[in-house]
């Protein structure tokens, strides 16, 4: 994972934090002894967890081994495929997770393996982004976006890498696998700056550059691997899925 990548996942933790509105969770742990953060990427969360957490023993996990060598000493990282078995020797008190169910092979039985590793009384609280830039209006309909949403995702079930629909079936998932007090949430995050409000027109910002940086890698792949296009057809495309990203006058929002 290159230091672009990195940075845009860091970038999804910052607009995340401030829908938040500061906080790291909403769920109402108290004191807990073991956590768990499954996908947790360049590890920003773990470690702003573990700072405001030292009584918790820490546990982040991915695929990929980009998490600093120097953290808080109750923080430790583990390379770790979540849909390998879990052999962890005790459950934990809180299991949190972002922006990975929709790309698993296999993501309800990920919350099954969850749920046999939680504590009775502990908390999952887990934050998903739909692949989708819907509208308050009609501003999108003369507009690339809606093509761009049709190739990425037929793309990307064609690809076999999961469902980017995902998020809409984890209430109903987690409601019947046993969990209990299920809450679910709901964001609607301006994809530019196009919305009033000094905050909203932050959380554009940060969308839009998650949003520009997210679309060269995952557009070219999609639309060269399973499409078939030419690399100079897919640069032509990006040239106006950037300008409509852009542009103030479409008012999208992507649904968290």
């Amino acid at each position: 994972m290159d230091t672009q990548e990195q940075n845009r996942l860091d970038l999804q933790h910052h607009l995340a934090t401030r829908l938040l509105e500061g906080k790291l969770y909403l769920a109402p742990i108290g004191n807990v002894n073991r956590v768990l953060d499954f996908g947790t990427g360049t590890g920003i969360w773990a470690v702003e967890f573990a700072e405001q957490h030292p009584e918790a023993d820490v546990l982040g996990t991915d695929l990929s081994p980009i998490q600093p060598e120097y953290v808080p000493p109750n923080l430790r990282f583990e390379v770790d495929d979540v849909e390998d078995e879990w052999v962890y020797s005790a459950p934990f008190d809180f299991i949190h997770g972002r922006y990975i169910l929709p790309s698993l092979k296999n993501p309800r039985a990920t919350l099954q393996r969850i749920y046999d590793f939680l504590r009775p009384g502990g908390y999952v609280e887990i934050m998903e982004t739909l692949m989708v830039i819907e509208a308050i209006d009609d501003s999108l309909r003369n507009t690339v976006l809606p093509r761009w949403h049709t190739l990425i995702l037929d793309g990307v079930r064609k690809m076999g890498r999961g469902d980017p629909m995902v998020p809409l079936k984890t209430k109903q998932w987690l409601t019947e696998i046993g969990f209990v007090n299920v809450t679910e949430k709901k964001f609607a995050v301006p994809a530019n700056g196009w919305a009033r409000g000094d905050e909203q027109k932050i959380r554009g910002h940060l969308m839009m550059t998650n949003l520009l940086e997210a679309a060269q890698g995952i557009t070219m792949s999609i639309c060269m691997k399973v499409w078939g296009w030419s690399k100079e057809e897919v640069e032509l495309f990006l040239v106006d899925v950037r300008a409509a990203l852009k542009d103030r006058a479409v008012h999208g929002y992507v649904p968290m």
